[in-house]
């Protein structure tokens, strides 16, 4: 998923910023990560008003090594009847992203967040659910998704917005909570608020969801007709929540998991993750590939 604005990166497009040796961006990382664990399409989720400088910048040179595909997130994209409320310019979230590849994926896939740099291990630990371990049964769906320690997908720079985990003994997903403005405080205390001002301290071994999930093609369906709901209830919000309620795809997991129509393994990750969620992590982030380069984890230039 590569349509997101960045709001809180500042100038440029946060997806397209050089964070590796030989220029390389986050998501050749990802890319080169998941082709060596055996995946063997990449389908963009973009903008169009960035396409141009998308494919320049990356899409050329994975078109050549991987099957790519490109579809576009836009604002209009909506079920039939409904319309823009006025005065909307923000996207609609990640439901309504990964929607939109309805008219190109019918087999299991992952989802990940392009400006996310997520770890090597974890592609080879989605794959191998994917492939080995998630059921045909159709009677519950079967996803995955990477559970990442919070106090591994911090930034530095400022608060950041998590899916707050819980899980049961066999490790399946219980439930996910949309946190935000979780950061550590001036007394190390990390906290984060359920967008309505609510406060709360967290432990920083909490699960979170990175926006990395394993999913069935049944999915696409399913999020068609939520997201019909979903804008039904818009209508009758005020108007700044028209103009600002997302439709994310841990709402729509979280709900077939409560109704019991969807089962989620829980697969431990122990990567720390790097983003760029302000400008800032940049940095954080160069130093980080420098020193894997120097390890030998990733070659100096990533591709050829």
């Amino acid at each position: 998923m590569a349509a997101g604005i960045g709001s809180r990166y500042g100038a440029g497009i946060k997806q397209l910023a050089k964070v590796g040796p030989s220029g390389e961006i986050i998501i050749d990382y990802s890319i080169h990560d998941a082709l060596a664990a055996g995946f063997d399409k990449i389908i963009f989720i973009i903008r169009k008003d960035i396409e141009e400088e998308f494919k320049e910048v990356i899409g050329s040179r994975i078109e050549k090594i991987a099957d790519v595909s490109y579809v576009y997130q836009d604002l209009s994209d909506l079920p039939e009847g409904f319309h823009v409320p006025e005065g909307r310019t923000k996207p609609w979230g990640t439901a309504q992203a990964i929607w939109a590849i309805r008219d190109v994926i019918d087999c299991p896939f992952m989802v990940i967040n392009a400006d996310d740099f997520y770890g090597a291990s974890s592609f080879q630990i989605m794959h191998d659910y994917l492939v080995n371990e998630m059921s045909e049964d159709a009677s519950v769906l079967d996803f995955c998704m990477a559970g990442y320690k919070l106090g591994n997908t911090l930034s530095e720079k400022g608060t950041v917005a998590r899916g707050i985990c819980r899980q049961s003994e066999s490790g399946e997903l219980l439930s996910v909570t949309e946190t935000y403005h979780i950061g550590r405080h001036e007394d190390g205390v990390v906290r984060g608020d359920d967008g309505n001002g609510h406060v709360r301290e967290i432990p920083e071994d909490s699960l979170v969801s990175m926006n990395m999930w394993g999913l069935k093609p049944t999915i696409i369906g399913i999020l068609g007709e939520k997201f019909h709901v979903f804008l039904q209830q818009l209508q009758n919000m005020p108007a700044d929540k028209r103009r600002t309620a997302e439709y994310l795809l841990p709402f729509v997991i979280d709900d077939l998991i409560r109704a019991g129509k969807a089962s989620v393994k829980v697969l431990p990750v122990h990567e720390k993750w790097y983003g760029v969620t302000y400008h800032e992590d940049r940095e954080s982030i160069v130093k980080a590939i420098a020193d894997m380069v120097s390890r030998n984890i990733y070659k100096e230039k990533l591709f050829g």
